[in-house]
């Protein structure tokens, strides 16, 4: 089975009594909902909606949490989590160097690891674990980053920049990275308001072409005109955040979107829910 070890993450352990109770009322995850052995998305939003920190979240015991993120933005979001601790008895820590381990496909789990797997249930196809701690597995990255761009799911850094989307359009709504049906949490309103008005334009896909796709980045275009911008790409798939009504707009018409110089056809994840708007943006609105 194929596994991928990632030495770029770090883990964030939330404890005590309040814990629970603290971490549902600012973080968009519905931790009613988790249950033990399963990793969560979810996000820190500011004020406005917009995603400050994204991660993977899961219970380490009673009363205590493990929120795994990037290891470069770990220490901001200690700090931002010790903000709005007040007077809520808990305990906030960082574990440092931590090796994370996943595996995907079939009966997916390391032979030989120093944690117990737990499910990423970002993933529909297919059964994909991680585990905490060394492994002796070989670590096959490129076709981890191959099998993540296939499942359309985007993570901050290579796909989008923290500070610039709202969870919609990175597809947190669809993964279960935000509950619906729980009480307020930072920048819930805006993102409530998303939800019912359907307004959400920006989207994850997948993108597709004929030869090698640019770096991450590259802004994509119609007619000259921007709609997104590419996310991780392995030879030639990648994932790209995109305006789908402009999209819409371009395959109405008939127009070539472009990936620098390279045509790409963009598609919709095949898991998702949402759709290309039935009307697509007229030239004067894009």
């Amino acid at each position: 089975m194929p596994f991928a070890q990632l030495k770029d993450r770090a883990l964030i352990s939330v404890s005590g009594p309040d814990a629970e109770h603290f971490l549902q009322n600012i973080l968009t995850t519905d931790l009613d909902i988790l249950a033990p052995g399963e990793a969560k998305p979810g996000a820190l939003l500011t004020p406005q909606g917009k995603i400050l920190f994204d991660f993977l979240i899961s219970r380490a015991g009673e009363n205590a949490f493990r929120l795994e993120c990037r290891a470069d933005i770990s220490d901001d979001f200690v700090r931002r989590l010790t903000l709005y601790k007040l007077r809520a008895k808990v305990e906030i820590a960082k574990a440092d160097q931590v090796l994370v381990t996943i595996a995907w496909g079939h009966e997916s789990t390391p032979s030989q690891s120093d944690s117990t797997p737990i499910t990423d249930t970002r993933f529909r196809s297919g059964a994909v674990t991680r585990c905490y701690g060394k492994t002796d597995e070989r670590s096959d990255l490129a076709a981890w980053q191959a099998f993540r761009i296939a499942g359309g799911i985007a993570e901050s850094g290579c796909d989008y920049q923290l500070g610039d989307a709202f969870p919609h359009d990175v597809l947190l709504d669809e993964t279960g990275g935000v509950g619906f049906k729980k009480g307020c949490y930072v920048g819930q309103e805006v993102v409530s308001r998303m939800q019912h008005r359907g307004t959400a334009r920006r989207r994850v896909l997948i993108a597709s072409a004929e030869k090698p796709l640019p770096e991450p980045g590259t802004e994509l275009t119609v007619a000259g005109r921007p709609v997104g911008a590419l996310g991780s790409t392995v030879g030639t798939t990648g994932l790209a955040v995109a305006r789908i009504d402009r999209i819409k707009a371009a395959l109405d018409a008939g127009q070539s979107i472009l990936a620098g110089d390279v045509p790409v056809t963009l598609a919709i994840p095949s898991w998702a829910k949402f759709s290309f708007p039935q009307e697509a943006v007229s030239a004067e609105e894009a």
